[in-house]
């Protein structure tokens, strides 16, 4: 069932920058969650007058909130205030009660208690304020073309469908020097350690060589940067004063080179190679450091997959891969004569290739998230790139994307057991001097896992602890591509070219099902596949219970979404053969978009 097309003003709720503030932003976004994951799948939402009404029965709450937009896959544009129901009038909820309100659903829903999850709210309820409080340009000032380092540096508001995006630890004040947002630009602080007490793995010989070109070092001895943010919270570690008063560690200072935080934080861009460092801060929910055997993790699948990325290479000329073919860390041993883990750990900085080797002359990489994001906040948003350009060169930019985007993806699953994580933050789009996506690169091999079917003789081969968190079973596997894939990232780049143009997004998504033919015709359609083009529900990672519940996003739960790909869905675009492979007439799992319920 298509859902009525009901548009508010589109000032409504917004700044005179055209940015909502913290307050909305905080509210939107559980909002998001919540009709994602628990009052949708309970069928507690209905659409009505260009609002969205949700329930949270538990609680016996009723909200609504005005929409800019329906989207046809459930993932709404919100503009205001939420309001509550109190007898026969409405009055609007400020944002910590709301987030009350979730704390206390959830509560009754699962039998348990979150006691961190209000504070995780409220931090990144300051996150998000800090980031607004930032000097920002005024959509048509700034640069004429788009920056990549920008891109990375513009996401004020961070994952619209996790309930904590932006919080972090510590007060905002501790991070505002490392933070993306604040465009922070440092120097990385530079050791030199004895030979004998350096970690590092290489998938080839000159892996590690970014890491020494950084500054000389005497003999006997190996360069180890590290971020000045992870130091400061490390450097009062007895075993690391000990080998600097003893001289088995040299302190360097800082370097003279500039780093800048990419969108993840804590990886840094030199403009010549990407440094993935370890952060003992929790970031959204997650402490980022390396664990021991994310560093190893990363060189050997870097090794492993140097066939699969050949073949790819030569398929799919227009993308590759970042490998990660080096690590380096502190081995100081521990009481039990073995490298101390939190310093291995903590010190343990991933070499990424740059982007020189990859990129054709006069391509600009974005990161996609910039791209893609709800609200312009930087030179590579879609509707800078795009210019005022109307529905039809939009639709030409969206399927060339798609061309680039969908088929390696789904090549690396289906033809090598690989399971690419083409998140929104994990993919750059390469565009040309007219913005037009010309290139697209994936990165981050921390979330690329194998299927053991495929590769059980290689896995067989690695340390258990290792190898166990490198591979997916097919089935997680597969849902994990299509949620990064088409709901985190084609649904959301979807929206924000539907917001340019909003009666386009069926048209939009008929591309998608339409380019997803294209590779079923041409390298052939696997009953998943098939599947998916026939319109089953779609798979979309349980961010607000995952966080609840204080799981590894590994353990992460899915729920299920309404797939816009469904012939029924679909038909009032032009959309030729919107069937799966062969016949594909089978509705059974077919659903209609829960805010229509």
């Amino acid at each position: 069932m298509t859902l009525p097309l009901r548009l508010a003003q589109p000032s409504a709720g917004l700044s005179d920058s055209g940015l909502p503030d913290a307050d909305d932003v905080v509210a939107h976004t559980l909002l998001n969650c919540l009709l994602r994951e628990v009052s949708g799948p309970e069928h507690q939402t209905a659409v009505a007058d260009g609002r969205l009404l949700l329930r949270l029965p538990r609680a016996g709450v009723l909200l609504r909130v005005a929409l800019r937009r329906t989207s046809l896959i459930g993932a709404h544009r919100f503009t205001g205030p939420v309001a509550e129901q109190h007898a026969d009038e409405w009055k609007e909820l400020d944002w910590y009660r709301l987030a009350e309100y979730v704390h206390d659903e959830l509560s009754l829903r699962t039998g348990v208690r979150n006691d961190e999850f209000l504070d995780q709210i409220v931090s990144s309820h300051r996150g998000v304020t800090a980031a607004l409080s930032l000097p920002r340009p005024v959509p048509g000032d700034g640069p004429s073309a788009p920056d990549y380092l920008e891109s990375e540096q513009s996401l004020l508001f961070g994952h619209r469908f996790h309930p904590t995006p932006k919080a972090r630890t510590g007060d905002p004040a501790s991070w505002a020097a490392y933070a993306p947002e604040a465009g922070a630009t440092f120097p990385l602080r530079h050791f030199a350690v004895r030979e004998h007490l350096i970690a590092e793995e290489r998938s080839e010989p000159g892996a590690a060589d970014p890491l020494d070109r950084l500054r000389p070092v005497p003999a006997g001895y190996r360069l180890l940067p590290a971020h000045p943010w992870q130091y400061g919270l490390l450097h009062d570690h007895p075993a690391l004063r000990a080998a600097l008063a003893c001289g088995d560690i040299l302190d360097l200072g800082t370097g003279d080179a500039a780093a800048t935080p990419t969108a993840s934080v804590r990886t840094l861009y030199d403009g010549d190679t990407f440094l993935k460092f370890s952060l003992n801060i929790r970031i959204t929910n997650c402490l980022r450091k390396n664990a021991a055997y994310e560093l190893s993790g990363a060189v050997a699948l870097t090794r492993l997959l140097a066939p699969v990325l050949a073949d790819l290479a030569e398929r799919f000329p227009d993308s590759a891969m970042l490998r990660e073919p080096a690590y380096r860390s502190l081995a100081l041993p521990g009481a039990d004569g073995r490298p101390d883990i939190g310093l291995l750990e903590g010190f343990g900085v991933i070499v990424r290739d740059g982007l020189d080797a990859h990129l054709r002359p006069g391509v600009t990489p974005l990161l996609a998230a910039a791209v893609a994001d709800e609200y312009p906040t930087g030179s590579a948003h879609i509707s800078r790139l795009l210019g005022g350009a109307g529905p039809q060169a939009a639709l030409d930019w969206w399927t060339a994307y798609l061309r680039l985007l969908l088929p390696p993806v789904l090549a690396a699953y289906f033809d090598h057991g690989v399971v690419l994580e083409p998140h929104l933050q994990n993919v750059l789009i390469g565009v040309d001097g007219d913005g037009f996506p010309v290139q697209v690169l994936f990165r981050d091999l921390e979330g690329t896992k194998l299927v053991p079917e495929h590769h059980a003789a290689t896995l067989a081969a690695l340390p258990a602890d290792v190898a166990a968190p490198m591979t997916y079973d097919a089935e997680r596997g597969w849902d994990r591509v299509i949620y990064c894939l088409l709901v985190n990232h084609v649904a959301e780049l979807l929206a924000s070219l539907a917001d340019l143009h909003p009666h386009s997004e069926t048209a939009l998504w008929a591309r998608v099902h339409s380019v997803l033919r294209e590779y079923a015709d041409e390298h052939g359609c696997p009953p998943r596949l098939s599947a998916l083009l026939a319109g089953v529900p779609l798979p979309a990672k349980a961010n607000l219970l995952t966080r609840w519940e204080r799981k590894a996003d590994r353990e992460a739960g899915y729920v299920r979404l309404p797939s816009p790909l469904a012939e029924d869905v679909l038909s009032g675009a032009s959309a030729p053969g919107a069937a799966g492979c062969g016949t594909g007439d089978d509705d059974s799992d077919r659903t209609e978009p829960w805010s229509a319920r």
